[in-house]
């Protein structure tokens, strides 16, 4: 499988990582992978909407608000590797000690949460999908949005997103932990590719691979791969 596509605008947030600039400087530097408490302003949101996004939902709400602008009406793609597993293992330890679950927080605890407020916030009608495809999330993401393209819109928003692990679950995670979002325009073009392909299994990075594919984006690298050692992927740079 092949894909071509271009990016029409992107946006993206991180603790201390906060412009289009700043951004630029950290693709073209040594790898790091940005973490912290700092949360995005979110001043696109009225003040009563904003007080109901949580952590994890901020810097994606940031994100898409930078990235989509007045524009409205093309579909929405949120992709989350591991969602919110803060409010999963406060549900689970509530479990653990036979506590009454919150229904509020289990509703926010699924995939599609951050994209069903932020389209009913916005008062979006646009198709919303979510999207967790393990390691290769964002490559689900632009698949994902590619057949959108063929089906007749004219640009389709990505926005990938994860946090740094709760406690209970940091130590099974596989990648390094980070916070980030990001969000990108995708349009019809050439600028880039995204194939599958048969690779030998990569070696551990200082990025979350998510993170790894912005800094490609961002970046003038003419390919970038990552193998699991069961599925491959090739993202190519064409101009």
């Amino acid at each position: 499988m092949r894909l071509e596509f271009s990016i029409s605008n992107w946006s993206a947030w991180a603790p201390g990582l906060t412009t289009q600039d700043a951004w630029r400087e950290w693709a073209a530097a040594a790898p790091v992978a940005p973490r912290g408490a700092d949360t995005p302003p979110l001043t696109e949101v009225p003040a009563m909407a904003r007080r109901r996004v949580d952590k994890l939902g901020r810097p994606a709400f940031q994100v898409a608000q930078w990235c989509q602008g007045e524009a409205h009406g093309f579909p929405l793609i949120f992709a989350s590797r591991h969602g919110d597993p803060g409010r999963g293992a406060d549900l689970l330890i509530s479990l653990a000690k036979i506590e009454p679950l919150s229904p509020a927080s289990f509703a926010l605890s699924v995939h599609n949460a951050i994209g069903a407020q932020y389209s009913i916030i916005n008062a979006d009608t646009a198709n919303v999908s979510a999207i967790s495809n393990g390691l290769f999330t964002a490559e689900a993401a632009v698949v994902e949005a590619v057949g959108l393209l063929h089906d007749g819109h004219d640009q389709v928003m990505i926005v990938v997103y994860d946090a740094s692990p709760p406690a209970l679950f940091a130590s099974h995670y596989d990648e390094p932990p980070s916070d980030f979002a990001y969000a990108l325009r995708i349009t019809r073009g050439t600028t880039f590719s995204l194939e599958s392909a048969e690779l030998p299994a990569s070696r551990s990075t200082v990025l979350p691979h998510g993170l790894s594919v912005l800094r490609f984006i961002l970046g003038n690298e003419h390919a970038f791969t990552r193998s699991d050692g069961t599925a491959g992927w090739k993202w190519t740079r064409h101009v």
